[in-house]
């Protein structure tokens, strides 16, 4: 008997269903862009036919709006790493993992762009000077115009002008994968396989490894990112001759580019869409570029002055201030280990009991995510439950910090529990410390996420 299970999307508006069929299962794609269908599956059977390890497509549908791809498993490279990006300390299974995948990826640009038909791709065929421009107006919109930090848009476009024309001075015959990343790689049998290549393109290399080794919410250790650039240099030595000195050089540039392009998606999604996820971030890509300007950019010297100026700037709003008049302590756990004892002084506050929310916790692609995670997050906004039970937090909890403000009370609690403390408890906590520090500055927030692994 076959059976049919939605999976958790992806970023983009396509939807994914696992189709069981007895011991055969596979994985039914159904999309809202035609040409996009078609770059994945052009890709994917030009790929395969090179001995790339891609998902094969089964089945198109008579209009081209659907098709039936491989099924690879649940293993996406993104989880099995989830340890190592929580502590920022890499096992050496990880690090395994992690540098098998990036030294497949040569294979993938040279051999991957043999004999392509470029004409396929989507939206457009090359990396090219309107896609930069793109890229660094978001940065500047985005993220720049928001910090408050004063500067010079006709001097700023100048050294803009001057990037563009540096990452499209080497071009190459190459595929460009343009979102390489942990989160579109599966393991299967410990390899990995590679998947949501359809916005890939011709571009040079370095555009690849500057997106996976640099990636924020990764927080690869200096030593980790060498290691992986050092395997990807070894691979890409069957393919060409390396020049090691010449490589650096220029994936620097793309490492400063794809930093501004993360900083511009960060700053949209975090303060104009409101998402705390990406608010959360913000400080992960702020290191990356602290850590990058650490040698100056010559080339771009007012970029590279302004800059440091959003580096100083954001380690001033970061640094610890002194002891706020009231510390509002923000928390979520499962009520299956019990209810967190209070330790401080006066105790008080709120348990709010989250489980009258529909919970994503009872739905498999869900299992392994937290309220956190993006996928959990829409789940829980597109239903409303939560949005309206967080109204009625907000009445109350507002109300309670704003007398004791006025009263001079040093701490105030509120908890957030549900079933296993890993979902609906995480969001609305994030929610409520995001509310309080929009609606009140001056006060202090602690959040912690008891049961959540560490």
């Amino acid at each position: 008997m076959e059976t049919v299970t939605e999976l958790t999307p992806s970023g983009s508006n396509r939807q994914y269903f696992r189709v069981q069929d007895g011991d055969r299962s596979f994985i039914r794609v159904v999309g809202k862009d035609r040409d996009e269908n078609r770059a994945f599956i052009a890709l994917s059977n030009h790929f395969s036919a090179k001995g790339i390890r891609v998902p094969k497509v089964l089945e198109v549908s008579p209009d081209g709006m659907s098709y039936t791809q491989e099924d690879l498993g649940d293993d996406l490279l993104y989880d099995l790493c989830a340890q190592g990006r929580a502590s920022g300390e890499y096992s050496p299974a990880e690090e395994a993992l992690l540098l098998r995948t990036i030294a497949a990826l040569p294979k993938i640009q040279y051999i991957g762009a043999q004999d392509l038909d470029y004409s396929v791709c989507f939206p457009d065929r090359e990396f090219n000077a309107r896609m930069v421009r793109f890229d660094l107006n978001y940065f500047k919109y985005c993220f720049l115009k928001t910090t408050g930090v004063e500067f010079n848009e006709i001097r700023l476009q100048d050294d803009f002008d001057q990037l563009e024309e540096d990452l499209l001075e080497d071009m190459g015959n190459t595929f460009m994968y343009r979102d390489f990343q942990a989160r579109n790689v599966i393991i299967r049998d410990g390899e990995p396989w590679f998947i949501d290549f359809q916005g890939g393109r011709r571009g040079p290399i370095y555009y690849d490894v500057a997106s996976f080794v640099w990636q924020a919410r990764a927080r690869y250790p200096a030593a980790l990112k060498e290691k992986l650039t050092d395997a990807y240099l070894e691979a890409l030595s069957r393919y060409e001759r390396v020049d090691r000195r010449r490589f650096q050089r220029r994936l620097r540039r793309f490492v400063l580019f794809s930093t501004l392009q993360v900083l511009g998606a960060y700053g949209f999604r975090g303060r104009f869409e409101r998402k705390p996820l990406f608010l959360e971030a913000i400080p992960l890509a702020m290191d990356n570029l602290a850590e990058l300007l650490r040698s100056p950019f010559p080339k771009y010297p007012y970029l590279d002055s302004l800059l440091r100026e959003l580096v100083r700037a954001d380690r001033e709003r970061r640094a610890p201030e002194p002891a706020p008049g009231l510390t509002v302590r923000i928390g979520s756990f499962g009520f299956r280990k019990g209810i967190p004892e209070d330790d401080t002084p006066d105790g008080g506050g709120y348990i709010f009991d989250c489980r009258s929310i529909h919970n994503p916790g009872k739905y498999e692609q869900f299992k392994r995510l937290d309220g956190r995670d993006a996928e959990v997050i829409r789940f829980l906004e597109e239903d409303g439950e939560a949005a309206v039970f967080l109204e009625s937090v907000y009445r109350l909890v507002d109300a309670h910090v704003a007398r004791f403000r006025e009263r001079g009370f040093t701490r105030l609690g509120v908890s957030f529990g549900c079933t296993g403390g890993r979902h609906r408890s995480v969001y609305c906590a994030e929610h409520l410390a995001e509310h309080l520090r929009q609606k009140y500055p001056d006060i202090h927030i602690t959040l912690t996420h008891r049961d959540l692994p560490k």
